[in-house]
Formats: C-alpha cells, structure tokens, sequence
C-alpha cells in the first residue's frame, strides 16, 4: 500500500508550514540585522526580540510574505524580471497595508521609513519593495522548492500531528497578541473592558509587559 504524503503540493498544510518556517527566520533575521547595525553604529552587543507575537519567535509579516509568494508565484511561468517586479510590488503593498492596518486599529506602528530616500508615506520605500522582489525571486527559486522537497519526506501521521498542535497554538498566541494590542490602544482613550476577557488583558498584559514583547513598536503621533 502507498504511503500518504505529507502536505503535497500548495495544499493548506503547505502554505502552514511555509508561513511558521519563515516567521522563525524572519524573527531572527531582523533580531541579527539588528545587533550588526547596533555594533556598526556604536560598537556594542545589543540583543533584542524582534518578534510578531508574544509568545515565540515568529515575525509574520515574513511569513505573511512569503505565503503570498507560494500563492502567485510557484508553479507559474514567469520570467525571472516578471517575478521580481510582481514580488516587489505585491509584498510592497502588503507591507504598506499591515502597517497602515496596525496604525488604524491598534494606534501604533513596529516601523517607520520617512526618513528614507523614496519612501511612501513612510510605510515602504522603493529599494526596501526591490529587495522583497529579489528576496522574492530566492525564495521561489530556491527556498520553496528545498523546504517543499523535505517536508514532503516527512511521514504523514507524525507531520499532522506537529502541524496541527502548532497551528493551534500559534493561532492562540496571535488572537491574545492583536486582543492584546487592541485593548492596549483603547484602555490608551480610556475605553473601559465590557469583557472578563478584556480585564484579563488589561490585569495581565499591561504596557510593560508589550512593551517588552515589543520594544521597537511606537504609538502613533496624530
């Protein structure tokens, strides 16, 4: 009897796994480029978390990104230019959108570009959308195929188990991030919790404690 494969395809569990892979490596990705840029700029070891969540290593933006990557961009053919154009474009907009969204609703922003060259309301910039087409371009090139190769190796019931108990928990810990965040901004205009829940949120999760889950994060002025 064949064996079932495990997450064949761009199948849900796909888009899954490629999403938690890249969130791990985008949180450290920006926490190392932080430290080098530290030590450039003053010569110190300055280590600090640089994750989308509050609970574990996971910047989703970059997962995000590269979930939107897999939908447009693997299996297609595409010119190699088409592909870094389209990228640049779509994950620019996608990068705008987050921001402009957790400007919005949660009041505050994790990054602020007005003071780069070709910046779009300080929301993104030309070069920074020209790197995600060419991080783009890598990705469905090389990175995709290599993890989609290897996960697939995976046996099936030992690879449903593993997804599944962390989709869960990872779903769990970005409802009790975002709840957090928002009921951060609106105990900020003194916005009173009707919930149980959103006492839980203001008792537990204080602005110290975001703050430290989210050191690069500002409330936005205006």
């Amino acid at each position: 009897m064949k064996k079932e494969a495990f997450a064949k395809g761009k199948c849900y569990k796909k888009y899954w796994i490629i999403f938690i892979l890249i969130s791990i490596f985008g949180c450290y990705f920006e926490m190392i480029k932080n430290l080098i840029e530290h030590y450039l700029a003053n010569g110190t070891i300055f280590w600090e978390i640089r994750s989308g969540v509050i609970y574990g290593p996971f910047s989703v933006i970059y997962g995000f990104g590269a979930v939107l990557m897999t939908k447009f961009f693997v299996d297609k053919k595409m010119k190699d230019f088409n592909i870094i154009l389209y990228g640049s474009l779509i994950c620019g907009f996608a990068e705008y959108l987050i921001n402009f969204l957790q400007e919005k609703f949660i009041g505050t922003v994790s990054w602020d570009y007005s003071d780069q060259i070709l910046n779009i309301n300080g929301r993104t910039t030309i070069p920074i959308m020209l790197c995600w087409g060419l991080l783009c371009y890598l990705f469905v090139k090389y990175v995709y195929p290599f993890i989609s190769k290897n996960v697939e190796k995976i046996p099936s019931k030992i690879g449903n188990i593993v997804l599944h108990s962390l989709i869960v928990l990872l779903i769990i810990d970005m409802f009790i991030s975002y709840t957090a965040l928002l009921r951060q901004c609106l105990r900020h205009n003194n916005v009173k919790p009707l919930t149980f829940y959103g006492e839980f949120l203001d008792n537990y999760y204080t602005d110290e404690r975001l703050k430290k889950a989210f050191p690069n994060m500002v409330e936005k002025e205006g």
